[in-house]
């Protein structure tokens, strides 16, 4: 399914997902591995060269190895197999000191950990670049003001800076919990056939520090076979980064729509058109977060369902997430790739936000109003009365203002230069500024 890679999975995070990047993992562990072992006492030094050289992508075929994943299981018994043919091919002293004492798991597991961290660290970079685009936008329209929304109607006026501060703020605890849970993730997976390093006696503990340290890893406890929350974690964070970035791609659309017309993606040559009509200027990049983030539930529940795994190696579960925890990431990396480009280039039409405020003649200050009177009259009788002249207003079509000015009972306690005043929705956004600036000044505090 190649063909829609550039529109779901165009990140920098789908490299560390590739053939070649799954297979370096794996070897990267037998590598490390048996320099720890040599560091340890546990294999002559003479055999670690040998290995480290091996220890090559493009030593191996991928072709033959997942052929014959097919019949073993899974891709570390081919890959240890052809790994050790390749070894001893140059010294068949030190073939026999390949993958020692490790498991399968151990390998694939640690190697997906190694794959993950390069993903994370791009992640993050595609996130703190997002971060810094979005706040500029909110910094340039701070002040721009527009209909607030609720069950897609008319509410009060808010700001559109306020509305993009949202994202922003949501992104800042997503990348506070992306630095919260990297110790976490970022362990060594080693235990042997069943979590005891039985094969190495007394050397297990020893040689597992010694391998972490190679590999830049933490140490865990104890091996984690068949305990799969560190990958349930980070796995939860590319899914809620991603509908984060999914509720900001489908309010932008909503705003594109031609009623509305108040944003725009950005233009480019060949962007957003259609085959048959030749005036569309369709959201596309706001479609392919949306039909990405639409993906993503599915994947989450297959690796909610993952966790039960039986004892202490799994059957089933711990293979269901070799290819969904790559899918899961590689679709994070794209919502990132294409929202960014989206903040970066969007277009804000302020005149239209403005005029989208008047359409209902006013009546989206009717609460404002409704406080004002009340404080003549009560909040009851003045919902009440405002609540007649709103309907007024709909049922002829006619000025709010011109209704408030004639009606006899708010014209005795609020004059025409007040009215004129309280419809205007520029002086109804209440808080806005002061929720914008503290998001920036937490923003700017993070970084």
């Amino acid at each position: 399914m190649g063909l829609y890679s550039p529109l779901f999975h165009d990140s920098p995070l789908a490299d560390f997902f590739s053939e070649r990047a799954t297979l370096q993992g794996m070897l990267d562990f037998e590598a490390a591995l048996a320099r720890a072992q040599e560091q340890c006492g546990v294999i002559p030094q003479s055999a670690v060269s040998p290995i480290e050289a091996a220890c090559r992508a493009e030593y191996l075929d991928a072709s033959a190895l997942a052929q014959a994943a097919a019949s073993a299981g899974n891709l570390a018994i081919p890959l240890v197999k052809q790994l050790t043919a390749v070894v001893k091919a140059q010294d068949e002293q030190a073939a026999r000191y390949v993958h020692w004492g490790a498991t399968s798991q151990d390998v694939i597991d640690t190697g997906m950990v190694v794959q993950l961290r390069g993903a994370l660290v791009q992640a993050e970079r595609l996130l703190v670049k997002l971060m810094q685009a979005l706040a500029l936008q909110v910094q340039t329209h701070a002040d721009s003001v527009m209909p607030g929304r609720t069950w897609l109607q008319h509410a009060l006026p808010t700001t559109y800076g306020l509305k993009l501060a949202g994202t922003l703020d949501a992104l800042l605890r997503w990348h506070e919990r992306l630095r919260e849970l990297m110790p976490r993730l970022l362990v060594l997976q080693f235990g042997g056939a069943t979590g005891t390093l039985a094969s190495l006696k007394e050397s297990g503990p020893q040689v597992s520090q010694a391998l972490a340290q190679q590999l830049k890893l933490g140490l865990a406890d104890t091996p984690w076979h068949t305990q799969r929350d560190r990958l349930l974690e980070v796995a939860g964070w590319f899914a809620g980064l991603s509908t984060t970035l999914g509720k900001f791609a489908g309010d932008f659309a909503l705003q594109m729509q031609t009623e509305v017309a108040e944003v725009a993606e950005p233009t480019a040559e060949g962007k957003g058109g259609s085959s048959t009509m030749p005036h569309k200027r369709n959201p596309v990049t706001c479609a392919a977060i949306l039909s990405t983030v639409t993906r993503i539930p599915g994947l989450m529940a297959m690796l909610y369902t993952a966790q039960l795994q039986q004892h202490e190696r799994a059957l089933g579960g711990w293979q269901a997430e070799w290819q969904t925890l790559p899918e899961l990431a590689t679709l994070t990396g794209g919502v990132l790739h294409n929202s960014l480009v989206l903040v970066e280039g969007m277009q804000v039409f302020t005149d239209r936000m403005r005029q989208n405020l008047d359409i209902t003649h006013g009546l989206i200050m009717a609460e404002a109003v409704t406080l004002a009177l009340a404080e003549h009259i009560g909040k009851a009788a003045a919902h009440h009365r405002i609540e007649q002249l709103c309907h007024r207003a709909l049922d002829g079509g006619e000025p709010l203002q011109t209704l408030l000015e004639q009606d006899e009972q708010v014209s005795q306690y609020l004059g025409n230069q007040q009215i004129a005043q309280l419809l205007d929705p520029s002086t109804a956004t209440g808080s806005a500024s002061h929720f914008l600036h503290q998001v920036l000044a937490r923003f700017r505090n993070s970084l």
